[in-house]
Order: structure tokens, then sequence, then C-alpha cells
């Protein structure tokens, strides 16, 4: 399902460091997948032909709000990634810069009180606010015409010169390092809860939010070997296709769902590295995850085939694909028990490895 997003021509921006800020920034500056969300249904990506590819099942691409709206104890004082301490005043005006932080200030039940988003904000609550950042392009203009009292963004963020005005504007302007693992989930939820002056309501986010986790992992089962996952990055528009590795965002779930990092136990060292034949043959993937826009933009699981190598996988000779939506997939917040539930049944419910022997 497409959601029409705001014509505003994203800032050009230096090259920054890192490659999840590189990964953010193809999937929504150099494709123009950016309307991609989690609510793909099944067989969108035209799948195409028989085989065993794995049904599509993503999580609901809306947020689920603790009830009631808490009232901010305001001022607070808290401390940014980038070393300043920032004050509260008021949080009738937030405006967050990730899809991300978006969800967690939603989530919390402050979202009558966002003004704007980011284009990867992809769930239905967010989808009429009007877009001011694409893939961490911040328009600065665009988010101080909109007279926030709180932005929020991350350590990718950029470019640095219009964080350096909209704080140099007085705005409070509050900077998280960004989530990689499942680790990170809670400690993003306090933070944000805290500087929004809802620690209460953060609390029992959090709490909720790890039950619903440890819920979901009790459907890994229990009785078969782990099935080896390879993460791929997909923007076949503009050529990019990366194997994912440690510190990708997606070894941490596919430890979680009971599988393992096929990218990582092959011996890659970065978090994203180019796809050729010889790393996949050497991954040896029994199950290929991917986000549902990559899976789109190569063409469906026949042309996700078609990229050198695939085919020769396990994965690829068995047509096993697990897809999951863009704008949740490395969110690492409230919904991602959803991302782990759908991850487990699509690389285990779908596709059981027997033990040795079996």
């Amino acid at each position: 399902m497409l959601q029409r997003q705001s014509a505003r021509r994203p800032i050009r921006t230096p090259r920054r460091t890192g490659a999840l800020a590189a990964l953010l920034t193809f999937l929504a500056v150099l494709t123009g997948l950016t309307g991609v969300t989690a609510c793909s249904t099944d067989g969108a990506a035209g799948g195409g032909g028989s085989g065993t590819a794995t049904k599509r099942t993503t999580a609901a691409d809306r947020v689920d709000p603790l009830p009631g709206t808490p009232r901010p104890q305001l001022p607070v004082t808290v401390r940014s990634a980038d070393g300043h301490d920032v004050t509260v005043h008021a949080a009738d005006r937030i405006v967050p810069l990730t899809g991300a932080l978006s969800e967690i200030v939603f989530t919390l039940g402050l979202g009558e009180h966002v003004v704007a988003r980011d284009v990867t904000a992809t769930f239905e609550q967010a989808a009429e606010l009007p877009v001011v950042t694409r893939a961490h392009d911040v328009s600065a203009e665009s988010v101080l015409s909109l007279k926030p009292t709180l932005v929020l963004a991350e350590t990718t963020t950029g470019p640095a010169t219009a964080i350096e005005q909209i704080r140099a504007a007085g705005v409070p302007l509050l900077v998280l390092d960004p989530a990689k693992k499942l680790a990170d989930v809670g400690p993003r939820i306090d933070k944000v809860a805290a500087a929004l002056g809802v620690r209460a309501a953060g609390d029992e986010l959090r709490r909720r939010t790890d039950e619903r986790i440890a819920a979901a992992e009790k459907g890994i089962p229990r009785n078969g070997a782990k099935p080896r996952v390879a993460f791929l990055y997909l923007r076949g528009s503009a050529s990019v296709y990366l194997l994912g590795g440690p510190g990708s965002g997606a070894d941490s779930l596919i430890e979680a769902a009971g599988g393992t990092d096929a990218g990582e136990d092959s011996g890659l060292k970065k978090d994203f590295t180019p796809i050729t034949s010889e790393a996949l043959a050497k991954a040896a993937p029994d199950v290929i995850l991917v986000m549902d826009g990559g899976l789109d933009s190569v063409g469906g699981t026949d042309g996700l085939l078609k990229i050198p190598g695939v085919a020769e996988t396990p994965a690829g000779l068995d047509r096993r694909i697990a897809s999951i939506g863009d704008g949740v997939l490395l969110n690492f917040g409230p919904r991602t028990d959803t991302v782990l539930s759908s991850l487990i049944e699509q690389i285990h419910q779908v596709h059981r490895i027997p033990t040795k022997g079996a």
C-alpha cells in the first residue's frame, strides 16, 4: 500500500560516516520508494511463479498507544548524545526527525502533540502530518516554521548545519544514538519519555514492550536447527545491493528469532557489504530476509533471484524469502515484538529445518 508523500525537495548533505546513515539515505532519497510501508499485501512483491516463497506477513502499519494521554511534568533537563544538556519547557509541539522516534512518541500517548514527521514514519496515525525530513536530510526552515517546542533527532540526522540552525534558534533539540539491537529498545523509550516529562508512561511502555517481546520469543520452535538467514538490503533502481553483517541491526533480530545471521557467521566484519556471488556462496543462507520495498524494487522474488549468486543459495533454490515492511523492520521500538513474531513465523513455521539425521 502506497501513501502519497510531500513533494518537498530533499537537501543534499555531505557524506556522513556509518553504513546505517547510508542505508537510510538509500531508502528514501536514491530510489523514490519513500512511500512503501509495512502494509504491503501478500503478493504485492510480484513473487511470481510456483515455489515456496514465504508469504509476506508483516506488522500492521499502526502503532498501539498506551491508554489515555499522559500529562507531561515539565520542565526537565536531559543529556543529549551529542554532549548538550537540553531543557524542555513544553511538549505541545513535537517534531521527531526519524520514524522510529515518532513511533515512540505516538505510543507513549502524545501523538496529538506531534506536528511533523520524517518520511520513514509510515504508520497510519502519522500519515497526514507534513514531511520535514527525508532519510535524515533535514530542512531546518521547515522545522522552524512549525514553531516546535521539542525536536528529537539521532546522531545520524543531518546535515549538521541544519541541526546547528535549529539549536541556534533556541529550540530544545535532543539527539539520541541510533538503535541497532534489541537491547536498545528499553533505553530509547526511557530517554524519549524523560525528555517529554512522562517517565511513568515510559516505565509502563517499557514493561509492556518487554512483555510483548518475551511473548513473541516463545513462538520460536525448539525442535530444529537454527536456520541461516541473510539480510539483503536492496534498492534496485539505485543498483544498491548489500549483504548485512554484524551491526546491521537485522543480525540482532535474526538471533532473537532463533536464527543464525548468515552474513556474520560467514566471516563478514562490517555491517553492510556489497553483494557478490562469492559472499553469498559463503553465507549459504537457508532464508533470505528483505524489506518489502527492497523486494518490490528488484521485481519481487523472480527479480531477486536474478541478482548474481542469489539463485544458487539454498534459499534461492527453494525460493525461501522472508519480507518485512521498511517502516518497521529496523526501528527497534514498541512494535519490535510484531517484527519478531513475523520473522519467527517466516523463518521457522513456514520453513522448518530438520535436525541432523532427521
